[in-house]
Formats: structure tokens, sequence, C-alpha cells
């Protein structure tokens, strides 16, 4: 368990720089190009709290948390037509960032540490795969709730 507390420190420490180094990456991907919808400063500043708070949800499994939060992330990408399918890429880009990040920095030592960062592992998939889902609900509903606030408009026209 202090393997993973190291880790999430380290990753806190540097949520600045992981937070910029992953704006560069979705706006040079490929595969996200409609994310020029989102102000710069806006996708930055929520990939920064979540690499900042990471910590929480890994240690304290904040599940309203991680729920309130990609929910809110998903209807915001939704009103600035982002495409689903690039908010789960985007979604992945930041926890390969993450990953990439945590392998250059940590040094493996003793077979603890291996296990330490196993779970680590483990706990980054649970969180993003669960960040995924919820970003797509929040992106349905919000879809949804676009869908019918046009259908009353076009009723009362």
């Amino acid at each position: 368990m202090m393997m993973l507390y190291r880790l999430v420190r380290l990753i806190e420490t540097h949520s600045q720089a992981l937070a910029a180094c992953l704006l560069d990456r979705v706006q040079s991907s490929q595969a996200t190009p409609d994310y020029q919808n989102v102000p710069a400063e806006e996708l930055k500043e929520r990939v920064y709290e979540i690499y900042h708070h990471l910590g929480d949800w890994l240690v304290n499994r904040d599940e309203f948390d991680l729920e309130r939060r990609y929910l809110k992330i998903g209807a915001r990408r939704a009103q600035q037509n982002v495409p689903l399918s690039q908010v789960a890429w985007a979604i992945i880009l930041t926890k390969d960032n993450l990953w990439e990040f945590l392998q250059k920095e940590s040094v493996l030592e003793r077979p603890v540490e291996v296990f330490g960062e196993l779970e680590m592992l483990q706990l980054l998939n649970h969180f993003f795969d669960r960040a995924i889902y919820y970003a797509a609900v929040g992106y349905e509903r919000a879809v949804e709730e676009a869908a019918s606030a046009d259908t009353c408009a076009m009723a009362g026209t």
C-alpha cells in the first residue's frame, strides 16, 4: 500500500506537467479532431483536476465523485459537438499519458514494488473504465435533453 501512496503522490506532484502533455497529445491526435471545439484552457484544467485528485479516488474509491465528474464531462463534450468516440479516446489518452509517465518515473527495485505497480495499474484501469462509462452516460443524457428541447421548441411553433 505504501507503494500506491508514493505513486499517487508522484502523480499529484506532476499533475500540471501531465495535463500540459495530455493537452498536446489530444490536440495533435488524428483521432480527436473535434476537440478543437473545446477551449484549450478548459481541457487542461479538467485534466489537471483529474490527475491532481486521482489519489482521492484510487485510495478512497469515491464512486459518487467519479460519476458526478464524468457525467459533467460527457455532457459538456456533447454540448461542444465532440463525438462520443473522441471523448472516449481522449480518456484513453489520459490513461496512456499517465501510465507512460509512471513507467518513466518509477524505478522498481524490489518484488514488492512490482506488486505495488500492478495494484496501481489495476486501480487505474478500474478508474478509467468507469470514467468512460460515466462520460458516455452524461453524453447520452445531454443529447437526449437537447433532442427533447428541440422537439418541444418545434411543437411550440
